[in-house]
């Protein structure tokens, strides 16, 4: 999960960058879904990767105009599953 601060006054220029350009992602990195907030302070995006580094190259891009928070996250399902594993399995 990537939630993305827009800078004050950034929202509107990172609409148009998107426009423009597209997420600007690069091969490996897909995008899933995302949701912001009614007053453009904060949008929550649900990514996924492999290889961290896709996650910065693409976040790089983006720095000018958002401040971003990672928070790796994993499915209910996955959870369910790990939750029924013996411990230190």
């Amino acid at each position: 999960m990537v939630i993305e601060r827009f800078r004050p006054g950034c929202a509107a220029e990172v609409y148009r960058r998107a426009r423009e350009r597209g997420r600007m992602m690069p091969p490996g990195l897909g995008y899933v879904a995302s949701w912001v907030e009614t007053d453009f302070a904060r949008c929550f995006q649900v990514m996924e990767c492999d290889d961290p580094r896709l996650l910065r190259e693409w976040m790089d891009a983006w720095e000018d105009l958002v401040d971003f928070e990672v928070v790796p996250v994993i499915t209910s399902a996955e959870a369910a599953e790990r939750m029924s594993r013996p411990p230190g399995e």
